[in-house]
């Protein structure tokens, strides 16, 4: 269907889960792909051949996104590769879990600097290319915990629920340069990461959801591919729950 032929998109934090199946899903559909990977070198060097298959224009940066000036070099260096970029993903992201009373400022820090401060990062980055062609789509990851919290995971949900606040209000300030700004709050998405965890805790949590599974990077990635393409030219400012009905 090639939903997004001979369109740019940046995607961070790529080389596993949940943004790798959206660079899988954009490259399917006909996207030049961008993305970043900071550990994971490797795999960041494999995602490069596997989406290069589909066709398309495939290149893999190793760069932090919680890097004001990193951030900004890595658009140069994109727009200099590719031309231009007219779809954001803000994916890149990490845990440090603990409850508040144990949590360590330098563990609340880096959660809010990975998770939050890398949207504001690239977001600021990528205007200038996306007003001088006056299109753009940015699709922000957030998460369910954003929306209901979780004991546990201050740190997390405060950066994934200032990620909304912060979305809402660049839609409210680009859209009258076409430029749109949406998130998406997965809830349990099965990866690498969970694939690790007690079966019996993780069936405990699939049961708990009304469809009665956990979800796929695919899942997240289909609706990504809706906020990336023309099919939602005429929606901003959105969040979508991709979690199998858990916060209804």
């Amino acid at each position: 269907m090639n939903l997004l032929k001979d369109k740019v998109a940046l995607i961070t934090g790529a080389s596993k889960g949940i943004g790798r199946g959206i660079a899988l899903k954009f490259a399917q559909e006909g996207a030049n792909v961008a993305f970043t990977y900071l550990s994971s070198v490797e795999q960041g060097l494999s995602l490069e051949k596997e989406l290069e298959a589909f066709g398309i224009k495939a290149k893999g940066y190793r760069s932090d996104a919680s890097d004001f000036k990193a951030a900004e070099e890595l658009v140069n260096a994109v727009v200099a590769d590719f031309g231009t970029v007219n779809i954001l993903v803000n994916n890149a992201g990490i845990t440090k879990d603990g409850l508040l009373m144990r949590m360590s400022e330098e563990q609340f820090d880096a959660v809010i600097n990975a998770n939050l401060k890398s949207v504001f990062n690239l977001t600021k980055a990528i205007q200038r290319p996306m007003l001088k062609q006056r299109f753009g789509s940015i699709i922000n990851m957030s998460s369910v915990v954003g929306i209901k919290g979780n004991a546990g995971q201050s740190n997390y949900a405060a950066s994934k629920a200032g990620i909304i606040g912060f979305s809402k209000s660049v839609a409210l300030e680009l859209g009258s340069r076409n430029i749109r700004s949406n998130v998406v709050a997965p809830g349990f998405i099965e990866t690498e990461m969970t694939a690790v965890l007690d079966p019996a805790t993780v069936q405990g949590w699939r049961d708990a959801i009304p469809l009665k599974r956990g979800g796929t990077p695919e899942d997240v990635a289909n609706i990504c591919l809706f906020l990336a393409s023309d099919l939602s030219a005429y929606i901003t400012g959105q969040v979508i729950n991709v979690d199998g009905g858990m916060l209804t």
